[in-house]
């Protein structure tokens, strides 16, 4: 099943409907001030949660009476950020592919949260990744096969999450790597690009944050 999450970060209304368009999401999750730009492109979420500190009132109210939209209403004062609430639902939900829009804003903090939220479908071997229209960022912690054909952004930068990533093989990209190792501290893997019709990134251990950027 593939689940979108949209959160209140930076979204357009032709990105958020293109996505929609490209990819057919069987369950759609408004996490708070998300709501907003659903509600004004007419897109009816199947769940709603948050402790709704940002989103409209008037808005949230229109939706409590619709009884096939399920709303989670949590305490602002919580352990665990509404993005981090979705992903578990999503999870819960037995979703496959998971797809985040607003996750990448003008808070670096809820940004870097956000990234490492991802490990949680990771260990789950669940594809989810947080995109907008200038980037891709998902976790990866095996061999991962890129196609150029399948490839929409233009630089490809990989991070390390873990303290270091070893035995890296960069194949297919131009910049390629044998046998290489990056650790927190460095930038070396930072604006790849993708040069042959198959890239391949091969390492032994750790885990990469892989982000594909327009610019």
């Amino acid at each position: 099943m593939k689940t979108l999450i949209v959160t209140g970060g930076n979204i357009s209304k032709d990105f958020l409907l293109k996505t929609m368009n490209e990819i057919k999401f069987e369950t759609i999750i408004a996490v708070d001030n998300g709501l907003k730009i659903l509600n004004e492109t007419n897109v009816k979420p199947n769940h709603i949660v948050g402790d709704f500190d940002t989103v409209d009132k008037k808005i949230l109210e229109t939706y409590n009476s619709d009884k096939t939209i399920q709303i989670h209403k949590y305490n602002p004062i919580k352990d665990n950020t509404d993005t981090d609430i979705a992903i578990k639902l999503a999870i819960e939900l037995k979703s496959d592919k998971i797809i985040i829009l607003g996750g990448i804003g003008t808070r670096i903090d809820h940004v870097l949260a956000n990234i490492h939220i991802l490990k949680y479908a990771l260990d789950r071997n669940i594809e989810c990744k947080m995109i907008d229209e200038n980037n891709e960022i998902q976790l990866i912690n095996k061999t991962t096969i890129l196609f150029k054909k399948d490839i929409t952004k233009k630089y490809i930068s990989l991070i390390p999450l873990t303290e270091t990533v070893e035995s890296i093989n960069l194949k297919g990209f131009k910049y390629e790597l044998q046998n290489g190792k990056l650790s927190i501290g460095l930038s070396l893997g930072v604006s790849n690009e993708v040069i042959e019709e198959q890239a391949i990134i091969e390492f032994s251990n750790g885990i990469l944050i892989m982000i594909m950027s327009k610019d």
